[in-house]
């Protein structure tokens, strides 16, 4: 699995203190699972975040910024940042921000079945 060590330390900073947080492997990176649910990600050396659809037309404009295609099918909601668009830590910050405030009434993923 490759994804950014740093940016993963980077990114567990902000979930200390919460509860209910769990790291988790896959889309060949890291994901933080936050009350059960997709939160952020680490794929190579950027950062996914699940944020509110209503907001990703705006933040999608922010530089380093765009819809996750990562299965080649855009999906709104879910944003990726480049290197370039979290430099800075008010950046970095911003996006981390959108993603735990969307968690509390985002919808779970559905559990396959067995």
């Amino acid at each position: 699995m490759a994804y950014d060590e740093n940016l993963a330390n980077r990114v567990r900073q902000k979930f200390v203190g919460l509860q209910n947080v769990e790291e988790k492997q896959m889309m060949g990176g890291l994901t933080f699972m936050y009350n059960h649910k997709m939160c952020v990600g680490i794929i190579n050396n950027e950062l996914m975040c699940r944020i509110d659809p209503k907001l990703h037309d705006a933040v999608t404009q922010k530089a380093g910024c765009r819809t996750m295609d990562f299965t080649k099918r855009p999906m709104k909601g879910f944003i990726m940042v480049n290197p370039m668009g979290m430099t800075l830590d008010v950046d970095f910050d911003y996006f981390i921000a959108l993603a735990i405030d969307f968690n509390k009434s985002a919808k779970p993923s559905k559990k396959k079945s067995k």
